[in-house]
Parts: structure tokens; C-alpha cells; sequence
């Protein structure tokens, strides 16, 4: 597990953590912090599948679990909010 990183070092390291576990490029212009994840108005085009592979890849990662549960779900809306769940949840 990484040491502690500073709130821009997490974010650029999830955002590379992220579109490796879900093989996908980056959007044009790149990914934006607080751009969402899924939904209609994502550029990624996510599914649950793809949550799946975020949350299994962050707990290898950072060895924090993501349960299926709305706290998943709302720390899986953006970049910007996975990064604040970690800051809080790891040890």
C-alpha cells in the first residue's frame, strides 16, 4: 500500500488506477475530477460491471473494501469523490 499521498497525487493516481481497470482511453481533453463516472452523463460509458473492476482494483490498490452500498455508489460518482473516500477511509 502507498503511503500517504497529497489530495492531486490520489487523483491522478485514480484516474490512471481507474481507466486501466476499466481499459478504457481517456475522454478527450482527459478526465476531469469532478466529471461523473456512470450515468448519462459520463464520457466513460460505465456499467456495474465496470464498478465492479474500480472497486476490486482500489481494494488491491489501497486495500480498502467497496461493499456494494450507497457509500460505493456515491464515492464511485466521480474521481474527486473516490479520492475523498479513501483520504477518510484509509488507515
Amino acid at each position: 500500500m502507498n503511503d500517504r499521498l497529497s489530495l492531486p497525487d490520489l487523483i491522478a493516481e485514480l484516474k490512471t488506477l481507474v481507466l486501466d481497470a476499466v481499459e478504457k482511453a481517456a475522454p478527450d481533453g482527459g478526465l476531469s475530477d469532478d466529471e461523473p463516472l456512470f450515468g448519462p452523463d459520463a464520457r466513460l460509458d460505465l456499467d456495474s460491471l465496470d464498478a465492479l473492476q474500480v472497486s476490486m482494483a482500489i481494494q488491491q490498490h489501497y486495500g480498502v473494501r467497496m461493499p456494494d452500498s450507497k457509500d460505493t455508489r456515491r464515492a464511485l460518482t466521480s474521481i474527486a469523490h473516490l479520492a475523498e473516500h479513501l483520504s477518510a477511509s484509509r488507515p
